[in-house]
């Protein structure tokens, strides 16, 4: 059984991408700063199922001097991991000329720096296997820009660097690198705008809707799946069409 690591899997789009990936029979590694109630009962209704597997090692990804030998201890209780998420990130809102540096700093910390850095580390442990897959999580925004958001966006358009570049240094070992763009989440906007405000965002798609963390999470299954072993340093859109 092939070992996905997700990041930021407790709740949200990394608990669907968890969910989906352990139905479809992989040994999920899920890691949050802590677990959640919503985790749990996904943990509970994969048991249940008896298809892949959902486990949770608890990480705080802005405590980078941690992640070496957080690796470390994975390998050594899981084995090879065969499959990495980069999902975990935080929302700052706010005019880039207003935003305390602190806040602009953490921002780069937990989008940018600390994925990089883990995947440094699993991308050695993929090498010794001779392949693997990297899927990074980024965002429509790294390429259309959004007022109030810039230094978020700043984080994401370099994952999506980051992810071409990787792709070309590690192609030659197996190793595919991929990300998926997703446009504005139903979960998301439902917690930050008002139903009005989230009509008037799903009619500028071609769709005509808002995008379902299960879509994402669909896009990121097939990233890992062997379906996709001629995909690297590509970017998949996932935003019924909001920026067709």
């Amino acid at each position: 059984m092939r070992s996905i690591l997700v990041t930021g899997a407790s709740r949200g789009l990394g608990l669907s991408i968890v969910r989906k990936l352990a139905t479809a029979g992989y040994n999920c590694i899920a890691t949050a700063r802590k677990q959640t109630d919503q985790f749990v009962s996904a943990k509970a209704e994969i048991e249940r199922n008896k298809t892949g597997s959902l486990c949770f090692v608890p990480l705080d990804l802005a405590e980078i001097d941690k992640i070496p030998d957080f690796v470390r201890a994975l390998r050594k209780e899981f084995g090879a991991i065969y499959g990495l998420v980069n999902n975990a990130a935080i929302v700052s809102h706010g005019l880039l000329a207003t935003m305390r540096n602190s806040e602009i700093e953490r921002l780069v910390r937990v989008n940018t720096l600390s994925p990089i850095i883990l995947s440094k580390y699993v991308v050695r442990s993929m090498m010794a296997e001779n392949g693997g897959r990297i899927v990074n999580i980024t965002s429509i925004i790294g390429t259309t820009g959004y007022s109030g958001l810039a230094a978020y966006a700043a984080t994401k358009a370099s994952m999506i660097g980051f992810t071409r570049s990787l792709a070309r240094e590690v192609g030659g070992l197996g190793i595919n690198v991929n990300a998926v763009a997703p446009g504005a989440l139903e979960t998301d906007m439902a917690t930050l705008l008002n139903e009005g405000q989230r009509e008037k965002i799903a009619r500028r798609s071609a769709l005509g809707r808002l995008v379902g963390v299960d879509d994402v999470a669909d896009a990121v299954e097939f990233l890992l799946g062997n379906a996709s072993k001629s995909i690297t340093g590509t970017v998949v859109t996932v935003d019924a069409g909001n920026t067709a």
